[in-house]
């Protein structure tokens, strides 16, 4: 069974990302590279890309996450950064009730990508 099925599918995906964003649009070390940017669509493509992750759709068509992270990147986003922002994905599982181990499975997951999100 692929974590996505595990964690309760779309739904779940869905409130995740929603509390997710609460989260990082309210902490102001993070919030300032979401600036200007359509969070509708922001939220779109997060949830594409977790569907992909999380092992919910085979493919995944959307932009790699080296493009996706280049404008928050030339706005100086760093390791603390993103650290500060796996928190707020850690804080948002805990909440909704996701199992440790599963949050560790998402973390492992999220920072599979890290590099490519921080360009290095």
């Amino acid at each position: 069974m692929s974590l996505y099925s595990e964690l309760g599918g779309k739904p779940a995906v869905d409130a995740a990302v929603e509390v997710f964003y609460g989260k990082v649009l309210n902490d102001p070390s993070v919030s300032y590279f979401f600036d200007g940017l359509v969070m509708d669509r922001q939220k779109a493509m997060l949830k594409h890309f977790l569907t992909f992750a999380f092992g919910g759709h085979p493919e995944y068509n959307g932009r790699s996450m080296r493009v996706a992270h280049r404008r928050q990147v030339e706005q100086g986003m760093s390791e603390e950064h993103f650290d500060t922002i796996m928190g707020h994905l850690g804080a948002t599982l805990t909440e909704l009730g996701v199992p440790g181990d599963k949050i560790q499975q998402a973390a492992t997951i999220a920072l599979s990508v890290k590099d490519d999100v921080l360009n290095h």
